[in-house]
């Protein structure tokens, strides 16, 4: 069950450093006027809940399988990826 929980974090991780890539790469598209602002939002919002879901999921797969260590380093994270959705829907 360890070994499960660990390879699928690594791919969850993984998957999110590409997302994070991805986000300074159309960021920096932005700044550089290849892109207008609109479609520069329209690109990375749909990836905010994906983003959500893979810190939550990780975080909580520490907090269950006992890694007390990991978990405290993921839930900063996590709360704050939860705390921002909580304010934009608040905002709309």
């Amino acid at each position: 069950m360890e070994a499960v929980v660990f390879v699928f974090s690594l791919l969850d991780c993984c998957a999110l450093i590409f997302l994070s890539v991805y986000f300074i790469i159309t960021l920096s598209d932005l700044e550089c006027d290849y892109i207008n602002a609109r479609s520069c939002c329209s690109k990375l919002n749909k990836w905010v809940i994906p983003e959500l879901i893979g810190h939550t999921i990780v975080t909580v797969l520490m907090l269950i399988s006992l890694h007390w260590f990991i978990f405290l380093l993921n839930f900063p994270v996590a709360t704050w990826n939860i705390y921002r959705m909580i304010l934009a829907l608040i905002n709309d």
